[in-house]
């Protein structure tokens, strides 16, 4: 029986844009996502898709409601704790990238183990076999911006793993790549899903790439309106008859 990884109980999130106006995003949300599971949340722009994204990620904080993570209660952590589990127990993939612009492919996906107080010799040693991973090790020299979309999005997904952490959330990671290299990256994930067993939370509007993962969550208005399986499969191994 595999644990709850991810485990949310009527999230509510509201803004304040100057009182006694409050805007509320997110209306009760519910989710339970367990270890090892390959799940999409699809919403059109608008729906709240980033909020809860943000939530998930342990960025910002719930309104009300109760959100258990790994294990860890986070209502009741403080700031540095979160960071700690930002950190160590989830990786971010953007869609923008995020990499530090004057700083090598390697650095890069060194960065959160120096955070984390990893040794120098150790760093450099998983981050090179991240890179080879991802298939980048021709690169590892390479500045941010003598780089591709779809290289920097690999770096992107190498930085992510860098803690060996026990969620992948991937916001919107192909959005700003043709679709051949968003074929690439997907590709990546499906492999890191199936041969490390990671849990992936994948924020698409592609309802051809939800498709492919092993749940669809879609949102509309701020709540969950749908909770669906998918094929979870890669094009590949659908055309192969997996």
């Amino acid at each position: 029986m595999k644990k709850t990884i991810i485990d949310m109980k009527g999230i509510v999130k509201s803004f304040y844009i100057g009182s006694p106006n409050e805007l509320e995003i997110l209306h009760g949300i519910d989710i339970n996502v367990k270890e090892g599971e390959f799940v999409s949340i699809v919403g059109q722009s608008g729906s709240g898709k980033s909020t809860l994204m943000n939530i998930i990620g342990a960025l910002d904080r719930a309104t009300r409601g109760d959100y258990i993570l790994d294990g860890v209660p986070l209502r009741l952590c403080d700031d540095k704790r979160l960071s700690e589990i930002r950190n160590k127990k989830i990786g971010f993939v953007f869609q923008n990238f995020n990499l530090i612009s004057r700083t090598s492919a390697l650095k890069n996906v060194e960065l959160p183990m120096l955070y984390s107080g990893v040794p120098k010799a150790e760093r450099t040693k998983r981050a090179l076999e991240l890179l080879e991973i991802v298939e980048m090790t021709d690169r590892i020299s390479h500045m941010p911006n003598e780089l591709s979309g779809g290289q920097k999005q690999r770096i992107a997904i190498a930085r992510a793993m860098a803690n060996d952490p026990s969620i992948i959330l991937a916001d919107e990671p192909t959005g700003a790549l043709d679709s051949a290299t968003g074929r690439l990256v997907m590709d990546l994930f499906h492999k890191l899903h199936k041969e490390q067993g990671k849990t992936i939370v994948l924020i698409t509007h592609n309802p051809e790439l939800a498709e492919e993962t092993d749940r669809i969550l879609t949102m509309k208005d701020g709540l969950i309106v749908d909770d669906k399986p998918g094929k979870g499969m890669s094009v590949a191994e659908e055309e192969a008859g997996a």
